[in-house]
């Protein structure tokens, strides 16, 4: 079975998935079902494995998108992409781990499917746009226009700043050192005027209600809530869609995900994920790759 195209290009087929879903557990099924589909294909009649494949997936992803789509808009509290422990390789290749981060993430959010998927798949994967048309079952000219529009709208969304692997590791570090100690002072120091902090407990665990914004409030909230739960937080660093991030332990039992926005040194925004049901992946890591 090494040679089947299909465990050739998994770890491919799994990213897709995921970028276009912002979730693990429905990038993992999409990836089933596309595994049934091509077991029950004339293999010797494609000419293009990996194009055919990548095909499936965005079809069948796309029709998840849209039923989670639906789903989102009935999300308790602001909604965060799923986590993924990556290995430290994948921040080696800069395009693939700024497409898997957070705030890149959240910024498809603002697309329409088909213009996530055009978008992902063109600008990430180097999809042409006569392929992207078969996958998405539109002219090659209506998917060029699809494509710039989906530029134009990430590149407004996007950070601008200049974003470096070194300065988000040493905000967290600063972070860490104030769950360690109580100590706030470093953290503050370098959030940005409009920092931003997103919470993610889906119902189910405490977390944000809404965004909080501007780093007086932040630095109030974060000083609360060392307030109350920092005796029994440790904070491990870890990386995390291909960039750094920290694992939270509270009591003794893994409790979230830290990640940051780092531009120009400043922290623009802090998103935490505590919903178990998106956590149960970060006990191993993600295979992904381009």
């Amino acid at each position: 079975m090494s040679g089947d195209p299909f465990i050739t290009h998994r770890r491919l087929l799994f990213t897709v998935a995921y970028e276009m879903l912002g979730s693990a557990a429905d990038a993992e099924d999409v990836v089933q079902e596309a595994w049934l589909k091509w077991t029950n294909v004339d293999q010797a009649d494609v000419r293009d494995p990996r194009a055919f494949l990548v095909r499936i997936v965005t079809r069948k992803a796309l029709d998840q998108l849209r039923v989670l789509s639906r789903r989102r808009e009935e999300y308790v509290g602001p909604w965060l992409p799923e986590p993924l422990l990556t290995t430290p390789d994948v921040a080696e290749d800069v395009e693939l781990a700024d497409s898997l981060s957070t705030a890149v993430l959240l910024v498809l959010e603002t697309l329409t499917p088909t213009q996530r998927a055009v978008f992902v798949l063109h600008e990430v994967f180097d999809v042409g746009y006569d392929e992207l048309a078969k996958a998405v079952g539109k002219s090659p000219t209506a998917v060029r226009q699809i494509a710039h529009r989906a530029r134009e709208r990430v590149a407004a969304r996007r950070p601008r700043g200049i974003i470096s692997p070194a300065d988000t590791r040493k905000a967290l570090i600063a972070l860490q050192g104030a769950i360690a100690t109580g100590d706030l002072h470093d953290l503050v120091d370098i959030l940005a005027p409009d920092v931003v902090v997103l919470g993610d407990g889906g119902g189910i665990k405490q977390a944000l209600p809404r965004p909080v914004s501007g780093a007086d409030k932040v630095a109030r909230l974060f000083a609360a809530g060392l307030a109350g739960w920092g005796a029994g937080m440790i904070a491990e660093l870890a990386d995390v869609n291909g960039g750094p991030a920290l694992i939270i332990w509270l009591d003794g039992e893994f409790d979230s995900v830290v990640s940051m926005r780092v531009e120009d040194g400043l922290v623009s925004g802090i998103y935490t994920v505590r919903n178990p049901e998106k956590l149960s992946r970060m006990v191993q890591e993600a295979a992904v790759s381009r």
